[in-house]
């Protein structure tokens, strides 16, 4: 009886440190990753600026093909928009917010799994004949303190995926 009584006040304990620190952990990250793209701007921006570009080099598309992808909206360029559906990357949705040709794609990011929203872009930069691509992201984990602690590995969990996708783009722009 008394480790079960143990036991419980460790659960406890462990709760409390889990939902207390949580308040006090910040629910905002920033993310930014960037590569150099021996491809003019115009190209890069190209595979970015339409939402059906990104099946070609974004690392979610390939970790799940059988993703179930909606297209709504212009084609390319501000208020396009695309909604998946993935057993492995979850359900979101991403709406494209403003778009400069050759130099920035904005856009807003929602998971309705966490009910966060997320404001990112990509812009891309003349580095001599290259393009210097920066791809950034600005979170808020919400009010639930939980999630705040996932606030604190954003940059670790999205930088990988970021470094892939921008990997991808990098080999799809290059090509010939």
């Amino acid at each position: 009886m008394k480790v079960l009584k143990w036991l419980a006040m460790v659960v406890v304990v462990l709760a409390a440190v889990l939902l207390l620190g949580g308040l006090l952990v910040s629910p905002k990250f920033t993310v930014t990753r960037s590569v150099v793209v021996n491809a003019p701007a115009d190209k890069v921006y190209a595979l970015v600026a339409d939402p059906r570009g990104w099946k070609q080099w974004a690392v979610w598309n390939q970790r799940d093909p059988a993703m179930q992808i909606e297209y709504s909206g212009p084609d390319s360029g501000a208020g396009a928009k695309w909604t998946w559906r993935s057993k492995s990357e979850g359900d979101g949705s991403m709406t494209f917010t403003q778009a400069v040709p050759g130099t920035r794609v904005a856009y807003d990011l929602y998971f309705p799994d966490f009910g966060t929203t997320s404001t990112g872009d990509l812009r891309f930069a003349a580095d001599g004949a290259a393009t210097r691509v920066t791809w950034s992201i600005n979170g808020d984990m919400g009010r639930n303190p939980l999630f705040h602690w996932m606030a604190l590995g954003a940059d670790r969990m999205i930088g990988k995926d970021f470094e892939a996708g921008l990997a991808g783009l990098k080999a799809v722009a290059e090509k010939p």
